[in-house]
């Protein structure tokens, strides 16, 4: 949802003042696949089961996410620690695996660190939706306006796809709005960003 204002907002740092503010948001529509071999038929894609295993050899454990293969339904485990003595977790989070708590598990399942450490990647399509009620032809105006984005999960985006989603433009006209000054990036606009991040809509390229 975006939070317009029609007064004029002082800069700071060194950045354009601004007529306007919007919030756009990435809104969360699911977990991400993930993407491994599955060991009983020839899918790559498997989502979580919702259930976290934890095992004790005495004062050891291992903690297992258990996922579960799209086409064959076989459960697999994807290893979160192995061996690690009792006293190396935090006991809060170690309750928290032992019931299955939907907020370990949703960590888990987009954590790209562990993804990296136990060899799969994330598959995040279809994940996320752009939510902005700002009004396309706003562009027009002899205004400038500052995009604050929020992120509510931590899937990448492609800058230019946002923008084009954002404000109803073709690529091109993007593109040209970024290279004439009129857009104004903290990155490179075929960059990809998962954490929230702001950017200018300036009058001119002077402004």
């Amino acid at each position: 949802m975006s939070e317009l204002r029609n007064t004029r907002v002082p800069a700071a740092d060194g950045a354009p003042e601004v007529d306007r503010k919007a919030l756009w948001v990435v809104r969360e529509l699911g977990l991400p696949a993930i993407v491994k071999s599955c060991v009983a038929c020839r899918s790559a894609r498997h989502h979580p089961t919702g259930k976290v295993r934890v095992n004790a050899s005495g004062k050891l454990l291992d903690v297992w996410m258990l996922i579960s293969c799209e086409l064959c339904d076989r459960t697999s485990k994807i290893t979160v620690h192995e061996r690690v003595h009792v006293r190396t977790l935090d006991h809060e989070r170690l309750v928290m695996f032992e019931n299955n708590d939907p907020a370990v598990v949703r960590q888990l399942v987009m954590d790209t660190a562990l993804a990296g450490r136990t060899g799969y990647r994330l598959d995040w399509t279809g994940t996320w939706e752009l939510e902005t009620d700002l009004p396309f032809h706003e562009l027009d105006e002899p205004v400038s306006l500052e995009v604050v984005v929020r992120f509510e999960l931590p899937a990448p985006v492609r800058v230019e796809k946002l923008l084009t989603a954002g404000f109803g433009l073709s690529r091109p006209a993007v593109r040209g709005m970024v290279e004439s000054g009129r857009i104004r990036l903290p990155v490179a606009v075929d960059a990809k960003v998962r954490g929230d991040f702001g950017f200018f809509v300036v009058t001119s390229s002077s402004s």
